[in-house]
């Protein structure tokens, strides 16, 4: 099947850089609205069967001039929503940044036990988003279904279940508002990114690992550089 992964439109908290993940969270911006607007537009060559949204309020209104379009109701899930931030709720600095996207890149990396404090852990975090990700494909089956959810969530999960997207790739790719990560595959197949905000994702090798990267590894940091700007992860 074919998963159009998209991030909501544009928030107060995104032009603060928040890390703003709580429901039942704020709403769009005028910019937003436009920007979810124009998603029809922007996806009018996908044959969309179905359309799921998080349970925070900006996927939703996200979501709404896309279902009004095709028709179709939006399906609410609450295991696409962001990322928690736990203690960090609604902090801006650069350490609560820093700490928050040094966490979440570590899970596709394989330390799935790391948490934020008041927060949940990678284990949790990805189950949540594959247990929509398969009931969409138990009921779409070989078709395309768009889920509307958030940066910091498709971006680790893209990492953990596409085998083409290394976490390095993952990191230093921020998402816009409205921007789609394209994904073809199956939860008992796997998964391949096709495209990530109109860019073409490297292929996977020979070896299983994909170009430009070490697969899977690679953390943002001070050992391997800055940490992606304020305004990619913060949800």
């Amino acid at each position: 099947m074919r998963l159009l992964l998209i991030r909501h439109g544009q928030t107060p908290s995104n032009l603060g850089h928040f890390l703003d993940t709580s429901l039942p969270g704020p709403g769009l911006t005028d910019l937003g609205l436009r920007q979810a607007a124009a998603l029809p537009g922007a996806l009018a060559g996908e044959d969309i069967a179905a359309l799921y949204a998080s349970t925070l309020t900006r996927t939703q209104l996200t979501a709404a001039p896309l279902a009004a379009e095709r028709a179709i109701e939006v399906r609410i899930r609450d295991g696409i929503r962001e990322l928690s931030a736990g203690d960090l709720e609604m902090r801006a600095d650069e350490e609560a940044i820093r700490q928050y996207l040094t966490t979440v890149f570590a899970w596709p990396a394989g330390d799935l036990a790391r948490r934020l404090p008041g927060g949940e852990d990678g284990a949790e975090a990805l189950a949540r988003f594959d247990a929509v990700v398969a009931e969409a494909a138990e009921a779409e089956k070989h078709r395309t279904v768009a889920l509307v959810s958030h940066g910091a969530a498709i971006r680790v999960w893209a990492a953990a279940r596409a085998r083409n997207v290394t976490v390095d790739f993952a990191a230093r790719h921020g998402l816009d508002n409205t921007g789609v990560v394209v994904v073809e595959g199956s939860p008992d197949s796997g998964w391949t990114a096709l495209s990530w905000a109109g860019t073409v994702v490297p292929a996977v090798t020979a070896s299983g690992v994909a170009d430009g990267g070490l697969a899977g590894r690679t953390l943002p940091g001070p050992e391997t550089g800055p940490a992606p700007a304020p305004d990619q992860p913060t949800t």
